[in-house]
Protein backbone atom coordinates (compact mmCIF):
# COMPACT_ATOMS: atom_id res chain seq x y z
CA UNK A 1 0.00 0.00 0.00
CA UNK A 2 1.45 3.56 -1.43
CA UNK A 3 2.35 5.25 1.53
CA UNK A 4 0.10 8.86 1.20
CA UNK A 5 2.97 11.34 3.07
CA UNK A 6 5.20 9.83 0.62
CA UNK A 7 3.05 10.33 -2.41
CA UNK A 8 2.25 13.77 -1.64
CA UNK A 9 5.55 14.72 -0.97
CA UNK A 10 6.24 12.84 -4.68
CA UNK A 11 3.84 14.72 -6.04
CA UNK A 12 5.04 18.19 -4.48
CA UNK A 13 8.41 17.55 -6.08
CA UNK A 14 7.42 16.61 -9.53
CA UNK A 15 5.41 20.01 -9.29
CA UNK A 16 8.35 21.44 -8.87
CA UNK A 17 10.40 20.45 -11.79
CA UNK A 18 7.64 20.60 -13.83
CA UNK A 19 7.49 24.61 -12.71
CA UNK A 20 11.54 24.58 -13.18
CA UNK A 21 10.95 23.29 -16.60
CA UNK A 22 8.05 25.48 -17.45
CA UNK A 23 10.62 28.29 -16.57
CA UNK A 24 13.31 27.11 -19.08
CA UNK A 25 11.24 26.90 -21.99
CA UNK A 26 9.95 30.21 -21.69
CA UNK A 27 13.26 31.95 -23.21
CA UNK A 28 13.66 28.88 -26.00
CA UNK A 29 12.36 30.38 -29.52
CA UNK A 30 9.97 30.37 -30.93
CA UNK A 31 7.66 31.26 -29.57
CA UNK A 32 4.22 30.57 -29.80
CA UNK A 33 2.33 33.24 -30.60
CA UNK A 34 -0.36 32.02 -32.11
CA UNK A 35 -1.19 30.04 -29.72
CA UNK A 36 -0.68 32.67 -26.99
CA UNK A 37 -3.31 34.82 -28.63
CA UNK A 38 -5.87 31.91 -28.66
CA UNK A 39 -5.14 31.01 -25.51
CA UNK A 40 -5.81 34.24 -24.18
CA UNK A 41 -8.82 35.11 -25.85
CA UNK A 42 -9.86 31.81 -24.40
CA UNK A 43 -9.94 32.78 -21.16
CA UNK A 44 -10.70 36.13 -21.15
CA UNK A 45 -13.87 35.08 -22.89
CA UNK A 46 -14.72 32.85 -20.01
CA UNK A 47 -13.51 34.70 -17.27
CA UNK A 48 -14.57 38.00 -17.75
CA UNK A 49 -18.58 38.12 -16.82
CA UNK A 50 -17.91 35.38 -14.10
CA UNK A 51 -15.54 38.12 -12.31
CA UNK A 52 -17.36 40.86 -12.98
CA UNK A 53 -20.52 39.22 -11.62
CA UNK A 54 -18.50 38.24 -8.70
CA UNK A 55 -16.93 40.89 -8.06
CA UNK A 56 -20.05 43.63 -7.88
CA UNK A 57 -21.35 41.19 -4.38
CA UNK A 58 -18.33 41.28 -3.17
CA UNK A 59 -17.33 44.50 -3.11
CA UNK A 60 -20.95 45.24 -1.61
CA UNK A 61 -20.45 42.38 1.27
CA UNK A 62 -17.17 44.53 2.16
CA UNK A 63 -18.65 47.67 2.25
CA UNK A 64 -21.85 46.62 4.37
CA UNK A 65 -19.78 45.09 7.05
CA UNK A 66 -16.49 47.59 7.21
CA UNK A 67 -19.32 50.06 6.88
CA UNK A 68 -21.14 48.30 10.28
CA UNK A 69 -17.95 47.95 11.98
CA UNK A 70 -16.56 51.56 11.63
CA UNK A 71 -19.97 52.86 12.87
CA UNK A 72 -19.84 50.97 15.75
CA UNK A 73 -15.86 52.32 16.32
CA UNK A 74 -17.32 55.68 15.44
CA UNK A 75 -15.07 55.84 12.25
CA UNK A 76 -17.34 56.26 9.59
CA UNK A 77 -14.93 58.72 7.67
CA UNK A 78 -12.24 56.04 6.89
CA UNK A 79 -15.11 53.72 5.57
CA UNK A 80 -14.29 54.20 1.93
CA UNK A 81 -10.28 54.02 2.81
CA UNK A 82 -11.14 50.34 4.60
CA UNK A 83 -13.77 49.79 1.36
CA UNK A 84 -11.33 50.23 -1.61
CA UNK A 85 -7.89 49.30 0.24
CA UNK A 86 -9.59 45.48 1.08
CA UNK A 87 -10.68 45.72 -2.72
CA UNK A 88 -8.05 46.47 -4.21
CA UNK A 89 -5.29 45.09 -2.22
CA UNK A 90 -7.05 41.30 -1.31
CA UNK A 91 -10.78 40.70 -2.72
CA UNK A 92 -9.64 41.90 -6.35
CA UNK A 93 -6.69 39.35 -6.56
CA UNK A 94 -8.59 36.56 -4.97
CA UNK A 95 -11.48 36.83 -6.90
CA UNK A 96 -9.61 37.25 -10.43
CA UNK A 97 -7.52 34.18 -9.26
CA UNK A 98 -9.95 32.02 -8.36
CA UNK A 99 -12.23 32.75 -11.63
CA UNK A 100 -8.90 32.18 -13.67
CA UNK A 101 -8.48 28.86 -11.80
CA UNK A 102 -12.33 27.16 -12.51
CA UNK A 103 -12.78 28.87 -15.52
CA UNK A 104 -9.73 29.23 -17.34
CA UNK A 105 -7.55 26.68 -15.45
CA UNK A 106 -10.14 23.42 -15.74
CA UNK A 107 -10.32 24.37 -19.36
CA UNK A 108 -6.41 23.95 -19.54
CA UNK A 109 -5.99 21.05 -17.58
CA UNK A 110 -9.27 19.29 -19.43
CA UNK A 111 -7.54 20.20 -22.36
CA UNK A 112 -4.01 18.82 -22.18
CA UNK A 113 -5.38 15.91 -20.56
CA UNK A 114 -7.12 14.88 -23.63
CA UNK A 115 -3.98 15.40 -25.65
CA UNK A 116 -2.31 13.22 -22.73
CA UNK A 117 -4.70 10.34 -22.76
CA UNK A 118 -5.00 10.22 -26.62
CA UNK A 119 -1.03 10.05 -26.89
CA UNK A 120 -0.36 13.15 -28.73
CA UNK A 121 1.78 14.70 -26.23
CA UNK A 122 3.94 11.22 -26.92
CA UNK A 123 3.66 11.79 -30.41
CA UNK A 124 5.00 15.54 -30.46
CA UNK A 125 8.20 14.08 -28.45
CA UNK A 126 8.94 11.40 -30.68
CA UNK A 127 9.13 13.97 -33.50
CA UNK A 128 11.26 16.06 -31.28
CA UNK A 129 8.74 18.77 -30.14
CA UNK A 130 9.10 19.66 -26.33
CA UNK A 131 5.21 19.96 -25.42
CA UNK A 132 6.28 22.32 -22.42
CA UNK A 133 7.42 24.83 -24.52
CA UNK A 134 4.67 24.33 -27.42
CA UNK A 135 1.58 24.10 -25.43
CA UNK A 136 2.50 24.96 -21.55
CA UNK A 137 4.29 28.32 -21.87
CA UNK A 138 1.22 30.30 -24.04
CA UNK A 139 -1.08 28.96 -21.69
CA UNK A 140 1.34 30.24 -19.03
CA UNK A 141 1.72 33.81 -20.44
CA UNK A 142 -2.12 33.91 -21.19
CA UNK A 143 -3.03 33.25 -18.03
CA UNK A 144 -0.63 35.92 -16.21
CA UNK A 145 -1.86 38.59 -18.77
CA UNK A 146 -5.57 37.62 -18.38
CA UNK A 147 -5.29 37.67 -14.87
CA UNK A 148 -3.56 41.08 -14.45
CA UNK A 149 -6.38 42.57 -17.02
CA UNK A 150 -8.71 40.84 -14.97
CA UNK A 151 -8.06 42.21 -11.93
CA UNK A 152 -8.14 45.82 -12.98
CA UNK A 153 -11.46 45.08 -14.13
CA UNK A 154 -12.73 43.05 -10.82
CA UNK A 155 -11.14 46.05 -8.58
CA UNK A 156 -13.12 48.74 -10.64
CA UNK A 157 -16.20 46.84 -10.72
CA UNK A 158 -15.83 46.01 -6.52
CA UNK A 159 -14.75 49.82 -5.79
CA UNK A 160 -18.06 50.84 -7.65
CA UNK A 161 -20.30 47.92 -6.30
CA UNK A 162 -18.92 49.06 -2.53
CA UNK A 163 -19.35 52.75 -3.21
CA UNK A 164 -22.88 52.51 -4.52
CA UNK A 165 -24.30 50.19 -1.57
CA UNK A 166 -22.13 52.33 0.96
CA UNK A 167 -23.75 55.57 0.17
CA UNK A 168 -26.85 54.59 -0.84
CA UNK A 169 -27.79 51.58 1.71
CA UNK A 170 -25.90 53.23 4.36
CA UNK A 171 -26.18 56.82 4.25
CA UNK A 172 -22.37 57.47 3.46
CA UNK A 173 -21.08 60.72 2.48
CA UNK A 174 -19.47 60.71 -1.13
CA UNK A 175 -17.01 63.36 -0.27
CA UNK A 176 -15.97 61.52 2.88
CA UNK A 177 -15.71 58.14 0.89
CA UNK A 178 -13.27 59.43 -1.46
CA UNK A 179 -11.01 61.83 0.54
CA UNK A 180 -10.40 59.01 3.16
CA UNK A 181 -9.25 56.60 0.68
CA UNK A 182 -7.38 59.17 -0.74
CA UNK A 183 -5.42 60.00 2.42
CA UNK A 184 -4.77 56.26 3.37
CA UNK A 185 -4.46 54.72 -0.36
CA UNK A 186 -0.99 55.02 -2.36
CA UNK A 187 -0.14 53.79 -5.61
CA UNK A 188 2.11 50.51 -4.39
CA UNK A 189 -1.02 49.09 -3.10
CA UNK A 190 -2.61 48.55 -6.40
CA UNK A 191 0.66 47.65 -8.32
CA UNK A 192 0.96 44.52 -5.35
CA UNK A 193 -2.66 43.76 -6.70
CA UNK A 194 -1.21 43.49 -9.52
CA UNK A 195 1.54 41.48 -8.66
CA UNK A 196 -0.62 39.35 -6.78
CA UNK A 197 -2.69 38.36 -10.11
CA UNK A 198 0.46 37.60 -12.26
CA UNK A 199 1.50 35.70 -9.26
CA UNK A 200 -1.61 33.79 -9.45
CA UNK A 201 -2.32 33.38 -12.76
CA UNK A 202 1.01 31.80 -13.35
CA UNK A 203 0.24 29.46 -10.29
CA UNK A 204 -3.20 28.19 -12.00
CA UNK A 205 -2.05 28.08 -15.22
CA UNK A 206 1.13 25.38 -14.21
CA UNK A 207 -0.73 23.42 -11.57
CA UNK A 208 -3.70 22.75 -14.56
CA UNK A 209 -1.07 22.29 -17.04
CA UNK A 210 0.68 19.97 -14.63
CA UNK A 211 -1.89 18.01 -13.87
CA UNK A 212 -3.34 17.51 -17.72
CA UNK A 213 -0.13 15.97 -18.86
CA UNK A 214 0.06 13.57 -15.70
CA UNK A 215 -3.71 12.60 -16.06
CA UNK A 216 -4.27 8.88 -16.58
CA UNK A 217 -6.76 6.37 -16.79
CA UNK A 218 -8.87 7.48 -19.58
CA UNK A 219 -11.85 9.97 -19.72
CA UNK A 220 -12.06 9.56 -16.10
CA UNK A 221 -9.12 10.03 -15.10
CA UNK A 222 -9.12 13.64 -16.58
CA UNK A 223 -12.04 14.63 -14.99
CA UNK A 224 -10.39 13.38 -11.63
CA UNK A 225 -6.82 15.93 -13.02
CA UNK A 226 -9.38 19.28 -13.46
CA UNK A 227 -10.60 18.24 -9.60
CA UNK A 228 -7.16 17.93 -7.97
CA UNK A 229 -6.03 20.99 -10.10
CA UNK A 230 -8.96 23.55 -9.19
CA UNK A 231 -8.50 22.37 -5.22
CA UNK A 232 -4.58 22.42 -5.39
CA UNK A 233 -4.59 25.45 -6.82
CA UNK A 234 -7.24 27.33 -4.15
CA UNK A 235 -4.69 25.98 -1.53
CA UNK A 236 -1.57 27.62 -2.91
CA UNK A 237 -3.28 31.03 -3.62
CA UNK A 238 -4.26 31.22 -0.09
CA UNK A 239 -0.91 30.52 0.91
CA UNK A 240 0.72 32.67 -1.66
CA UNK A 241 -1.50 35.76 -0.86
CA UNK A 242 -0.57 35.61 2.86
CA UNK A 243 3.07 35.32 1.55
CA UNK A 244 2.75 38.16 -0.62
CA UNK A 245 0.84 40.44 2.21
CA UNK A 246 3.24 39.67 4.64
CA UNK A 247 6.36 40.84 2.56
CA UNK A 248 4.02 43.97 1.34
CA UNK A 249 3.99 45.00 4.85
CA UNK A 250 7.18 44.99 5.56
CA UNK A 251 8.65 46.20 2.33
CA UNK A 252 6.04 49.55 1.41
CA UNK A 253 5.55 51.92 4.63
CA UNK A 254 1.81 52.48 4.75
CA UNK A 255 0.29 56.03 5.17
CA UNK A 256 -0.95 56.85 8.02
CA UNK A 257 0.98 54.75 10.28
Amino acid sequence: MTNPVAAALRSSGDLFGFCVDVLRAVPRRPFQVREFVQQAWFISSVSILPAALVSIPFGAVIALQLGSLVRQLGAQSFTGAASVLAVVREAGPIVTALVIAGAGGSAICADLGARKIREELDAMQVLGIDPVQRLVVPRVAASMLVSVLLNGLVSVVGVAGGYLFNVVLQGGTPGAYLASFQALGQPPDLIAGEIKALVFGAVAATVAAYKGMTAGGGPKGVGDAVNQSVVITFMLLFALNFVITAIYFQVVPQKGS
